[in-house]
């Protein structure tokens, strides 16, 4: 970690120097092209060559990282310490609305292979809607940060001081300390996520529900973060939750691979993804093909500059290999799981995409797990919501808090 210590927020501009973009550039002029699976442009064996060196010729000649730098700049970006954790997050606060409830705290959680990137148009929208044709009264105090080991966050710092992976649930527990002790919030607040987002937030709701003044008033997930406290050897599962069970280990089996290397070996992957470039691009790039509601294209939900604006993230900080962490950390989390009979019973909203990695869960399944308030099936979007569905997300979230600012039910 840096000797500066900063244990209240510090402003904070991202600054690229020159070199490492110029060391860039010369890793990409010298990428060697692999030999290729003669598939007909499928991605069925992973990234499809001749995309990757699409976006390899893009990245050298047409895309601009001070584009990116500057819509990262625009809004307040800070550093701060939590004992010896060094954490990154943008935080914009909401419009106030004269004799109004003040608007209210919502951390945004991203997941892998994502960043902060996903958000970057989304927090004006949240912060002040009345500025997008929506109402003031909707606004938020927008807070994401990156998670730890992610982009300007420093490394994951374990509980005896050594840096190493750590799980969601300390995460989580980073996440209330910033938002009450850092940021000195005086009220409850809300959280939102997906993908590992969904994980820490689910743990955040768990171990933080709302007491008074202070913890999470509501959760909102586009991903089902945790399983319900059950034994499924024992477990009276309905018709619909056996069979969705039993599709996931079908579905997921060929789409999860991934996480078995970054659980098991996270130091030798981190080695190539920290190293080319290319390699690290072909590992994201892939993911955002095969989950997302592209039709096989991933051209027609994201640029050329989107895909490559959260690539950049990683490969500018170095964290591509910290990135992957996580996963180690969450398989020697103890426990691991929800407690048997336990579930959130902090008022949750889940919505659902139906493109995303895991088949929708049966509602009895959610329910298990959640105090489910809200449940959207969404007609099109997968994995990375706020890229490919901004506006469906958004609605989302805003009608799910919509009555919890003001101690209504929401059902």
């Amino acid at each position: 970690m840096a000797d500066t210590r900063y244990d209240t927020p510090e402003p904070f501009k991202v600054d690229i120097p020159e070199r490492a973009l110029i060391d860039l550039d010369e890793r990409l002029r010298r990428w060697r092209p692999p030999t290729a699976i003669e598939d007909g442009g499928s991605w069925a064996s992973g990234t499809d060559p001749a995309f990757l060196a699409e976006l390899v010729d893009y990245w050298r000649h047409g895309y601009d990282w001070q584009r990116c730098q500057e819509a990262i700049n625009q809004w307040p970006n800070y550093l701060v310490d939590i004992g010896p954790q060094r954490l990154h997050f943008i935080r914009e606060p909401g419009t106030e609305v004269e004799d109004a409830p003040r608007p209210l705290p919502l951390l945004v959680t991203h997941g892998w292979p994502g960043s902060i990137v996903e958000f970057l148009h989304l927090i004006g929208v949240l912060a002040h809607p009345e500025e997008h044709g929506g109402d003031p009264l909707d606004a938020f105090d927008v807070i994401v940060p990156s998670l730890p080991g992610y982009g300007f966050s420093g490394p994951p710092i374990r509980e005896d001081g050594t840096t190493g992976p750590i799980g969601p649930r300390a995460i989580a527990g980073l996440w209330h300390r910033l938002v009450t002790e850092k940021l000195n919030y005086d009220r409850p607040y809300g959280i939102q996520g997906g993908d590992w987002g969904s994980v820490v937030s689910s743990w955040l709701a768990f171990d933080h529900p709302q007491q008074d003044d202070s913890g999470v008033l509501g959760v909102h997930l586009n991903m089902m973060g945790l399983r319900p406290g059950l034994d499924l050897k024992t477990a009276a599962l309905s018709a619909d939750e056996q069979a969705w069970l039993a599709k996931m280990g079908n579905d997921l089996d060929d789409k999860t691979a991934y996480q078995r290397i970054h659980a098991t070996r996270p130091q030798t992957l981190g080695v190539a993804l920290a190293d080319s470039p290319v390699g690290l691009a072909s590992w994201i790039v892939e993911k955002f093909q095969a989950w997302s509601d592209c039709g096989g294209d991933p051209l027609k939900r994201f640029s050329m500059d989107t895909l490559l604006d959260n690539i950049m993230v990683y490969w500018l900080t170095g964290t591509a290999g910290t990135a992957t962490w996580l996963y180690r950390g969450a398989a020697e989390q103890k426990p691991r799981a929800l407690p048997v009979g336990a579930r959130v019973e902090t008022p949750t909203g889940l919505a659902i995409f139906p493109a995303d990695i895991a088949p929708a869960p049966p509602r009895e399944w959610i329910e298990r797990a959640y105090n489910l308030r809200r449940h959207t099936i969404m007609p099109s979007g997968g994995h990375f919501a706020a890229l490919e569905e901004p506006e469906l997300l958004v609605e989302d979230i805003r009608a799910f808090f919509r009555p919890l600012r003001y101690g209504a039910a929401n059902d």
